[in-house]
């Protein structure tokens, strides 16, 4: 069998297995749901009054949401792997797909597909959401604020960015998930990585160490959603992205390296 038939046998399999789930489903959809819900409670609760100055970066107000998105696409990554463990499903997978590196080549490929699907109904109606509540809570175009648009350079930037962050912490979750194949454990580090380290970054009164860590962890992704201020940020936009994307690649190379040494 060629590697290009291997691929293909795979990539059916696990689309199978992830269409007959309810669970990835559900999942897909909360993920949606709950990103344009924080985002849409995160731009209702900003106002700028009149006769003050409103230092807002409006794009990344609205896409407050993905923060709380990325757990439940980190749940989805994580379920789709250790799901066949604790089961042992994984079992009858690597009998009828002997190739290791296929298996986790395909369930890596699918739940990321998967993911920037529902991120791009995520990010446009959370950035919807933006664009059609700012400017009655007064973040006009008369005080500076132009509406959010996909045909602005930055915002489209924050919008496309925040697919791929979406995308790439599920590619992220697939390869912590291999590694530890126990769920609780797995979604455990995942979410400690994306929302501890920031936690424990603020807490440290060294400077250096503090910037080292917003500039390193795998948050320094959703600076690209940064429209404003961006010689503030610890690190560029897409440079923090491509932290983001170190990180999951490395995950993913871990993971693989593992499953290949390792029984099922």
């Amino acid at each position: 069998m060629t590697a290009d038939s291997r691929m293909t046998k795979a990539l059916r399999a696990e689309w199978v297995k992830l269409r007959t789930t309810p669970g990835p489903a559900w999942l897909l959809a909360g993920t949606a749901v709950l990103t344009i819900a924080v985002s849409t409670a995160a731009t209702a609760a900003n106002r700028c009054p009149s006769g003050m100055s409103c230092p807002v970066d409006t794009a990344r107000l609205s896409l407050t949401g993905v923060q709380f998105g990325q757990a439940v696409v980190a749940i989805l990554a994580v379920t789709v792997i250790c799901g066949e463990y604790s089961t042992g499903m994984i079992r009858t997978t690597l009998a009828a797909i002997p190739s290791r590196a296929a298996m986790l080549t395909a369930k890596a490929t699918l739940v990321s597909v998967l993911a920037l699907a529902a991120a791009c109904i995520a990010v446009l109606g959370s950035l919807l959401a933006g664009r059609l509540i700012l400017p009655g809570h007064g973040f006009t175009a008369a005080r500076g604020f132009a509406a959010l648009s996909l045909a602005h350079a930055p915002d489209l930037r924050a919008v496309a960015g925040s697919v791929l962050y979406l995308g790439l912490v599920a590619l992220l979750s697939i390869g912590v998930a291999t590694i530890v194949r126990e769920s609780a454990v797995a979604i455990g580090l995942v979410l400690g990585l994306l929302y501890l380290v920031p936690i424990v970054a603020s807490l440290i009164h060294n400077a250096v160490w503090q910037r080292r860590l917003e500039r390193y962890s795998p948050m320094a992704g959703l600076n690209i959603q940064a429209t404003t201020g961006l010689h503030n940020l610890p690190i560029s936009p897409w440079a923090g992205l491509g932290v983001l994307a170190c990180w999951s690649v490395a995950a993913l190379l871990a993971g693989g390296l593992v499953l290949y040494r390792r029984d099922a």
